[in-house]
């Protein structure tokens, strides 16, 4: 398996977004249309989940996936190589204990970003550098 290399400069496109629907759904346009109708699909299904068990659980898990898919995907460099690391686990020909781990690490990097959006209402700044 190949070491992970540094993120190139002009990482990360976008600022991390607000966690709310619209900011969501700006990055997710912005970064990834083809997954708008997914974003939008999961937006309506937690609403109906939320609007029938009287919670707000349902939209807070939904703020959260999409904010970890949106720090995901505004590293391109990340993003290639989670869906690298996807694809050496599904093949199942060596073994995935190192894959899996750093799967584990990027997505734990991407929930921290995503946290840090929640936190600072997406105020982090677009310098080119986190």
């Amino acid at each position: 398996m190949t070491a992970h290399r540094p993120e190139p400069l002009t990482e990360p496109l976008a600022p991390m977004p607000a966690l709310t629907p619209e900011a969501l759904h700006a990055a997710v346009a912005s970064l990834t249309p083809s997954r708008l109708p997914a974003f939008v699909q999961d937006l309506v299904e937690a609403t109906t989940s939320a609007q029938q068990t009287q919670s707000l659980a349902p939209l807070r898990t939904f703020v959260h996936t999409w904010g970890v898919f949106v720090a995901i995907q505004r590293r391109p460099s990340r993003a290639t190589r989670l869906r690298h690391l996807e694809e050496v686990v599904s093949a199942g020909t060596e073994d995935p204990t190192d894959a899996i781990a750093e799967i584990r690490r990027i997505y734990a990097e991407a929930e921290a970003e995503a946290e840090a959006g929640l936190v600072s209402g997406g105020r982090e700044r677009h310098s080119g550098t986190t």
